[in-house]
């Protein structure tokens, strides 16, 4: 028996459609336009603010993705598909709309013969039905075109960006990364992930500036990161794997921070891939204390433990705490006297990020 959704109650409506996914509302709204109005004002009035879009184009594919709780639930909501995959007949109105729209499994797909632009079709259908913006964009190599129409096409910022590579794809990685970092802005998290390095030479050189962020993470192929991007990056965190920075490089960016420099930081994380010899450490930083034992907090249960740190103080009075290894150099800075505070510490929503172990 057909289900009135038209002539049900607000209340009652609202309370129906809580309980769907993402991907039931999207195949509900194309029933009739109808449908699709009182969709839209739905979630005009409701906006679901704890939502998060991400636009995916990886491997020449498409696809918009809505997280939908804190716990990183992921729902795809439509894909975008080229019409060579179409499993029926192409239908005659494929030639008026440019497009052919399906369903299969609960799952919305756009098919058309120009993949990007059946992905932006796909993107804006469902954040006017929505009501939200594309919060995260994940792209590789062939997805660059989404950084400069991302950019046009809202007003907001990304607030995750997402790039990464499969190097058996035989493409000028130096290239499409230099244009990644030229172009592509977000403002929590900035991510060069997977294996750029076989596409990356140790001769690529990046003279831009990147910022402002909350973290950047150089996934894997840091060794092009040189002393003066690390110093003109603007972020509160950095981590950085298959770093080639030297040790004097390293004096030089302690040096550059006790004068001021790098405000916003708070955590340095460099994975070294050259061989490192700290012996004249002290010599060389003015070491306000030593043999520092604790941890830092950096996200979701992940600590960060150092047993033999090094305090040392900006010109300011703010001090940091460093450790390094063979293979790692970790920078932290402390904001504030409470430090010792375990009770706080533990806390899912506390701001207390050092957990120093009195003597």
């Amino acid at each position: 028996m057909p289900f009135p959704i038209l002539r049900t109650p607000f209340v009652v409506l609202s309370d129906i459609l809580n309980l769907l996914e993402p991907n039931e509302i999207v195949a509900a709204s194309f029933c009739s336009k109808n449908v699709k109005r009182l969709l839209k004002r739905h979630y005009r009035q409701w906006k679901p603010s704890k939502w998060r879009l991400t636009m995916i184009y990886v491997e020449s594919r498409g696809r918009v993705d809505i997280v939908t709780s804190r716990d990183g639930k992921r729902t795809t909501a439509m894909f975008a598909s080229h019409i060579s995959e179409l499993k029926e007949p192409i239908p005659i109105s494929f030639a008026r709309k440019g497009f052919v729209t399906t369903f299969y499994r609960r799952r919305s797909i756009i098919y058309t013969e120009d993949r990007v632009m059946g992905l932006k079709i796909t993107v804006d259908y469902v954040t006017d039905l929505f009501n939200l913006y594309v919060y995260t964009l994940e792209i590789d190599r062939y997805g660059v075109w989404a950084i400069d129409w991302i950019n046009e096409w809202q007003k907001k910022m990304l607030v995750r960006f997402d790039f990464h590579e499969n190097s058996n794809y035989n493409w000028d990685g130096e290239v499409a990364l230099d244009y990644v970092l030229r172009n592509a802005r977000a403002s929590d998290l900035y991510i060069l992930d997977d294996n750029l390095d076989e596409k990356v030479s140790d001769n690529f050189r990046f003279d831009g500036e990147m910022g402002p962020m909350r973290l950047l993470w150089i996934n894997f192929s840091g060794h092009w990161v040189t002393l003066n991007n690390l110093i003109t990056i603007d972020a509160i965190n950095i981590i950085v794997r298959e770093s080639s920075l030297s040790v004097s490089n390293l004096y030089s960016f302690i040096r550059h921070w006790r004068a001021g420099g790098s405000p916003r930081l708070t955590f340095l994380r460099l994975e070294l891939n050259t061989a490192t010899n700290f012996e004249k450490f002290e010599q060389e930083v003015e070491v306000v204390e030593t043999d520092i034992v604790g941890e830092y907090n950096l996200n979701k249960g992940a600590y960060w433990h150092f047993d033999n740190g090094y305090s040392i103080q900006r010109n300011d009075g703010v001090k940091a705490v460093i450790d390094f290894g063979d293979e790692h150099f970790v920078m932290m800075v402390c904001f504030g006297e409470n430090l010792y505070n375990r009770d706080n510490y533990v806390k899912g929503n506390s701001d207390q990020q050092f957990l120093l172990h009195q003597k």
